[in-house]
């Protein structure tokens, strides 16, 4: 064989080599990814005033007395494991792309189950492409606004909500456009939304989804997020009587969020406005509000959707690889109609700093001081509790499967 004929075969066994090689981890075939994780932690503190007894571990200043009598004494110490969760999340490729899922609950009692430590679904989501459908995070919410503190609820005026629903993500990466039609009808953290309709003997009425969307921009420096949320609200008066306290009210609003990163440091930003979405706020009262009527004999007073606007500041400081702090505060406001009761909540403010060391991997240990302030709307009635707690935190996370 001559030397030319030999040299025109070596492309050939190139080819036949490398399809007999052994597959390599940049070219082996996608395998299914699990992660199983969550934390046990421990909050253990005192809240040197008073609120709630079903809140007594967090700081919710629409939890604070609303007068001089309410909610006993000062002073309770607690200790609480509620914030303790667990999840499983997968990654399976399928002939139309990466199918998500995620499964996640904590032992933080809500609406009911107020004060109780018991299971509750956090999230169940599933996502294929650029469509996902489940229990998650509102389109209209921006997570990464939440700081790095150790007090479970957060800060009062930041939109938190997941819900129910259906998501569209035409645009994904780290600028990304997300729209999703939502349950109008339930919180699966605050209990049935029509025990945030006030008005007596009269049942709240869904007729459509909520709407919402959210846009990011992302860049080196952080991002710049905009949230819009549409909603039909109405209720129905089915009393056999001479009144009628039927009505409606379209609630909407608008949210802008940033990260603002500088160095190893996060300054974390929100500002929020709108009218009868208090439903998705971190901690804030009824959409819907009594306004008086009393021109009108057949119905004396109907119901309006309430303004509200909220502004989050938190600056997330990195001391040292083991040492962390937080700093920042929060504030909400209420445009109360004239026919709230004169302790109907008013406003709201929430502040924090606290100090966290890691001593290892997945091990925390921190002490934070919380404060709440609520403010009445006519009565001169205001509150403040202060809260100090330390924290032990201890992270699990395995991975199996995956390339």
């Amino acid at each position: 064989m001559s030397f030319v004929r030999l040299r025109s075969l070596v492309p050939l066994v190139a080819i036949l080599a490398a399809l007999a090689a052994p597959a390599t981890a940049q070219n082996a075939p996608a395998k299914p990814k699990f992660d199983v994780y969550g934390f046990a932690q421990l909050d253990f503190g005192k809240q040197i005033d008073r609120i709630n007894p079903d809140w007594y571990d967090v700081m919710r200043p629409t939890k604070l007395p609303a007068d001089e009598d309410e909610f006993g004494t000062d002073g309770n110490t607690f200790m609480s494991a509620r914030q303790s969760r667990f999840g499983v999340q997968s990654w399976v490729p399928t002939s139309a792309g990466e199918l998500f899922t995620v499964f996640e609950f904590d032992m933080f009692g809500v609406g009911s189950d107020a004060g109780q430590t018991t299971i509750r679904l956090r999230k169940a989501y599933g996502q294929l492409g650029k469509f996902g459908a489940g229990q998650t995070n509102s389109a209209f919410m921006d997570i990464d606004v939440f700081p790095n503190t150790l007090e479970y609820w957060g800060p009062n005026g930041m939109v938190f909500f997941r819900n129910l629903q259906v998501r569209y993500m035409p645009i994904q990466g780290e600028s990304f456009l997300t729209i999703a039609l939502e349950n109008p009808g339930a919180s699966a953290d605050q209990g049935t939304y029509s025990e945030r309709v006030e008005l007596d003997d009269v049942d709240a009425k869904f007729p459509l989804p909520d709407l919402t969307a959210q846009y990011r921009s992302g860049h080196d420096w952080g991002y710049i997020q905009l949230g819009g949320i549409v909603r039909r609200i109405e209720w129905e008066d089915n009393n056999p009587d001479a009144f009628d306290f039927s009505g409606d009210a379209t609630g909407w609003g608008f949210s802008l969020s940033s990260n603002i990163k500088i160095q190893k440091d996060v300054i974390r930003l929100q500002g929020v406005y709108g009218e009868g979405i208090q439903n998705y706020m971190n901690d804030a009262p009824v959409d819907i509000g009594i306004q008086n009527n009393f021109s009108d004999p057949v119905s004396p007073i109907i119901g309006v959707a309430l303004p509200m606007w909220s502004v989050v500041a938190f600056w997330d400081h990195t001391w040292s690889d083991k040492w962390t702090s937080s700093l920042g505060g929060s504030y909400l406001e209420i445009d109360n109609s004239d026919g709230q009761s004169a302790d109907a909540f008013h406003s709201g403010t929430y502040a924090a700093i606290n100090l966290i060391y890691y001593p290892v991997p997945n091990v925390l240990a921190g002490i934070e001081y919380t404060y709440g302030q609520r403010e009445n709307f006519a009565d001169d009635w205001s509150y403040n509790d202060n809260r100090i707690a330390v924290s032990f935190k201890y992270s699990f996370k395995q991975t199996f499967g995956g390339n």
